[in-house]
């Protein structure tokens, strides 16, 4: 009767030890940043290093893009706050899809994407803004001048995309992000034009 209860416990024991989840583990890294894994898309590893390089950078740049949008998004003030509070989320969420579409055509090409914001503060070519709130107009300069930055990335890097033969990278960067940029460049342009609201001269 004690063993059939040593026995009992024993498996009790092996079966909790299943069930329970294996914590602090670790292990080499599957692929280093800056490789390649081989995948059959049928494009050379230079083209696809290429637009892998090209993505990366111009990810960064979004990313941090993005998160001035939110920035802007919590710390907007005057009395223009209602709509640029409701802008300002409107492009935050739509260049949240624009980052997630580059990062996955980084990791189809066989590359890796930048994620952590460690990584995009050490890579972003758009200059950092001030921890404290600042008024409209010099948010609204400052995300037009991030976005100036990244459509000359993009089209630089679209055009390379052409020439190498990855279309896939060349359509995602002109028909997505490029379009998007322009057009959220657009709407901001507009509430910096110098006109009067209620008399006409």
């Amino acid at each position: 009767m004690a063993e059939n209860s040593k026995a009992s416990r024993a498996a009790s024991a092996d079966s909790n030890a299943k069930a329970s989840p294996l914590l602090h583990q670790k292990s080499a890294e599957l692929q280093k940043y800056g490789t390649l894994r081989t995948i059959p898309l049928g494009l050379p590893d230079k083209s696809r290093m290429q637009s892998v390089d090209a993505l990366n950078q111009i990810l960064s740049d979004t990313i941090t893009l993005r998160d001035l949008y939110l920035k802007h998004h919590w710390q907007a003030a005057g009395p223009t706050f209602y709509q640029l509070h409701l802008l300002f989320e409107k492009h935050y969420n739509e260049q949240t899809l624009l980052v997630d579409a580059m990062a996955e055509r980084i990791q189809t090409l066989g590359g890796i994407s930048l994620a952590m914001a460690a990584d995009i503060a050490e890579t972003t070519t758009i200059p950092r803004p001030p921890r404290g709130a600042e008024p409209p107009p010099v948010q609204i300069s400052r995300l037009l001048e991030a976005h100036e930055t990244i459509m000359t990335a993009v089209r630089e890097a679209a055009s390379d995309a052409d020439e190498s033969g990855d279309d896939g990278t060349n359509d995602l960067l002109v028909s997505e992000v490029l379009k998007t940029n322009e057009l959220q460049t657009w709407f901001l342009s507009e509430h910096l034009v110098d006109t009067n609201l209620v008399h006409a001269e």
